[in-house]
């Protein structure tokens, strides 16, 4: 099969396909074969070689995708074999076919394409996590969502809104803007805008759950923006640039690391709180648990994932730099061949942006 490995780090380049052996289920894995994969910053951020949870090099990259299973290991029910799933991963999933922990492949939404069930679990699942296993959000509350166009966060807008937040999104240009307010932000502002959290401020009066994602000055500004008793809940650092060539470039990503002072959140009566989904994956019951809450939301409010451009798989490093580009609006996806022109079409009938 083809698959990329990441052999070494460095830009979008060094991501090419290659001919691997086919894996094969163990005990109690599956094997999916592939119809579509997300792409995620972390993979962004281990190909640079900046993501700490990634495993040693050479692996294949790719946390998650959707396809059907095609074959199964030993004590895992013959049945399943045909079944469309999505799939969730530490890596792996930047090839035809993956092998892996049967729990970590569960079933697609019948009434969502290929496509948009491969832009659903990582960011739904981080987006859920933040905002309400951990930050807690009630009906009426206003919400800060950062980095709002990518897949988190429109995932995060999604929810939070239909949850009866109002919701108020940050981003980086009028069309990402213009987006967000169809997902159901009350208001979105460009960060990129010299006034812009002082208008924000102005528009909210501050809020009461923020969603952070980018670090640095987005972060100070909207710590500043949380009301008595607000939670921030931090699940990325976009502005990370470390480059291990240029000492200058340290500097900057220290300074502009999330801190929080135990005393500025007492002066708030606040909490700052972290999540990262793959550590979630050592407690299978409890993610699955969280998974159906999910589930069951997401069908009830008539949810979708905002897929936004699908590459050819063989265009990984295309893909990688279109994101880094800061022009991608919701989930960026790898088509692999014969995985589905209609799926592609489903996603464009469901409302996803192409």
């Amino acid at each position: 099969m083809k698959a990329i490995l990441l052999r070494k780090s460095g830009g979008p380049g060094v991501l090419a396909a290659e001919e691997v052996p086919d894996p094969i289920p163990g005990r109690g894995e599956v094997l999916v074969r592939l119809h579509f994969t997300g792409i995620n910053y972390a993979e962004i951020l281990s190909r640079k070689g900046l993501y700490g949870w990634a495993v040693k090099r050479p692996y294949i990259l790719g946390m998650e995708g959707s396809g059907i299973i095609e074959a199964v290991g030993e004590g895992v029910d013959a049945a399943r074999i045909g079944q469309k799933v999505m799939v969730g991963s530490q890596n792996g999933a930047y090839a035809e076919k993956i092998a892996l922990p049967q729990v970590r492949a569960v079933s697609a939404f019948e009434h969502f394409s290929m496509a948009e069930n491969a832009a659903f679990l990582v960011n739904f699942m981080t987006a859920w996590v933040s905002l309400f296993s951990l930050a807690r959000l009630e009906a009426g509350e206003k919400v800060l969502v950062t980095a709002a166009a990518g897949g988190v966060g429109t995932a995060a807008v999604q929810l939070a809104a239909k949850a009866g937040g109002v919701v108020y999104a940050l981003a980086g240009s009028q069309e990402k803007i213009e987006f967000l307010k169809e997902l159901g932000a009350a208001g979105a502002f460009n960060y990129r805008e010299e006034n812009c959290f002082e208008r924000l401020k102005e528009v909210s009066g501050g809020v009461d759950v923020v969603l952070e994602m980018v670090g640095g000055a987005v972060y100070r500004e909207s710590m500043r923006l949380l009301n008595p008793f607000g939670r921030m809940a931090v699940a990325g650092f976009a502005s990370l640039d470390l480059q291990k060539w240029n000492p200058f470039s340290w500097w900057k990503t220290w300074r502009d690391i999330p801190r929080v002072s135990l005393m500025s959140l007492a002066h708030k009566t606040a909490a700052v709180m972290a999540t990262h989904l793959g550590y979630l994956l050592a407690n299978p019951e409890r993610t699955l648990e969280i998974f159906r809450e999910l589930r069951q939301f997401v069908i009830e409010k008539d949810i979708r994932p905002a897929v936004g451009r699908i590459f050819p798989f063989e265009q990984a490093a295309q893909a990688h730099a279109f994101i880094e580009s800061r022009r991608s609006i919701g989930k960026v996806l790898l088509e692999h061949r014969g995985g589905g022109q209609e799926a592609v079409a489903g996603a464009a009938a469901g409302g996803s942006k192409q």
